[in-house]
């Protein structure tokens, strides 16, 4: 028997790992774990994300057992859940998954490994969240890439390295990048371990009340956007009262699309668009290369910044009532759906970490606690980026004015009047901080840090 486990690819579909264990093994069953150790830490227990990864489970495991197949789902620590899965089945060869790049993911495959290779069997884990992972895109002297532009330069060119033929849906043959080639794994749905070999039982997906957890009432966003929207992000991206963003983050986290087919499309369509992905792809590099920056800023010294961390500023900033409506509407709009328009993210972490001189850890928790596509290493990037401490930083004494980017994106207030409808009367409070006042603090602030490491 072969197991292949899922975690950040549910799908069937172009799914790197999976596609090797069904190409070269046989009886392969696929399995997803409920992990205690993450959900345990949420504290809202009607998180939609929560509900999201119960949904594409449930619906991942209905899509098996339509082919034939059995899926396995369990709730617990991953570690516990092996050592019973290794007891259970002693006739586990190999195990197939895709890598996840997070530091506790890397410490967890580790231990699995260790023991699925005790027992004399096999762990192999591909890449398939990313498109180029660490070690591909280098510097011609070597080593990692901590500024952008290059990257993506360098990025672009070996995706042309290897041009590679496929035969579309319509039957057509396209030239497209070996690296977006996508996998057929429907081709070997035979290999998968038949429903037939297990009991009801052991086929039944937990709910979100086993795990201690209820609906929640957010919208997710489809997986589908409209060609038009993608055609015209480099225009309409930058608007926040529009629907001009294509709202796919939390797929791309969870895997529930192909990151290569939504950037082989994309690439047709809009260059805007691909160098988003590869923003990711740049970040998770970062996250990669140099793991401190999961609890520390890139750039050390800026350990040095004397944060003010005024609790009450940071709950006004949290709730919407800092008194700034750009700021304002941008959190509102977080707290109620789950999501905030990406150039709003910039101007809310700015007035945070400048204007409010409040730690860019605390928003990054913040942000991970509320985002539908909350993605550690894009979160790390920009929290760092905002605060000028990350790699490819926006320098400290760059300070956004939320008004001025407030009247070049939003100009006829239909953001602000959408979030903060009290803007304009007397029930909308004066700014904690003044921009005047909040910027000449914080160049001052950073200024004396640094100057002193």
């Amino acid at each position: 028997m072969t197991i292949f486990w899922h975690r950040r690819d549910l799908r069937t579909h172009d799914n790197a790992g999976l596609y090797r264990a069904l190409r070269n093994e046989t009886d392969v069953l696929p399995i997803f774990i409920f992990d205690k150790n993450i959900l345990d830490r949420l504290e809202n227990k009607a998180d939609a994300r929560v509900e999201f990864l119960q949904n594409e489970v449930s619906r991942l495991a209905n899509e098996y057992r339509e082919a034939g197949g059995a899926m396995r789902v369990f709730y617990g620590k991953p570690l516990q859940i092996w050592k019973k899965l290794l007891e259970e089945y002693p006739e586990i060869e190999a195990v197939y998954t895709n890598e996840d790049y997070e530091q506790y993911a890397k410490d967890r495959d580790f231990k699995v490994a260790k023991l699925v290779e005790g027992r004399g069997g096999r762990f192999r884990a591909y890449k398939d969240h990313v498109i180029f992972a660490g070690d591909e895109i280098q510097k011609k002297a070597g080593g990692p890439y901590t500024v952008f532009t290059p990257y993506m330069r360098t990025w672009r060119a070996k995706l042309d390295e290897r041009i590679s033929t496929m035969v579309n849906d319509e039957g057509k043959e396209l030239k497209v990048s070996f690296y977006l080639k996508p996998y057929p794994n429907r081709k070997y749905f035979n290999a998968l371990a038949p429903t037939s070999k297990f009991g009801k039982k052991e086929l039944v997906v937990p709910s979100l009340q086993d795990m201690g957890f209820e609906p929640g009432n957010i919208d997710i966003p489809p997986t589908e956007v409209s060609r038009e929207l993608i055609k015209n992000y480099d225009e309409t991206r930058d608007i926040p009262g529009i629907e001009g963003t294509s709202r796919l983050g939390i797929h791309y986290r969870h895997g529930t699309v192909s990151i290569r087919e939504k950037c082989l499309r994309a690439m047709k369509l809009n260059d805007t668009y691909v160098n988003e992905l590869i923003w990711r792809d740049f970040y998770s590099q970062i996250l990669q290369h140099f793991p401190h920056v999961e609890n520390g800023p890139f750039r050390e010294k800026y350990d040095a910044i004397p944060w003010i961390n005024d609790e009450d500023h940071f709950q006004a900033w949290c709730a919407g009532k800092t008194g700034v409506p750009i700021v304002d509407a941008g959190m509102r709009e977080l707290n109620e759906t789950g999501y905030m328009h990406n150039r709003v993210r910039m101007i809310v972490a700015s007035y945070l970490t400048k204007h409010l001189l409040t730690t860019w850890q605390w928003g990054e928790a913040y942000f991970a606690e509320k985002l539908l596509d909350f993605e550690l290493a894009s979160n790390n990037g920009g929290w760092q980026w905002a605060a000028g401490c990350g790699t490819d930083a926006q320098p400290y004494f760059r300070v956004f004015n939320p008004e001025s980017q407030q009247k070049k994106f939003d100009p006829e207030f239909k953001y602000i009047k959408e979030w903060v409808p009290e803007y304009g009367t007397a029930d909308y409070p004066e700014p904690l901080v003044e921009h005047k006042f909040g910027r000449e603090r914080a160049i001052a602030t950073y200024k004396e840090a640094l100057n002193g490491n």
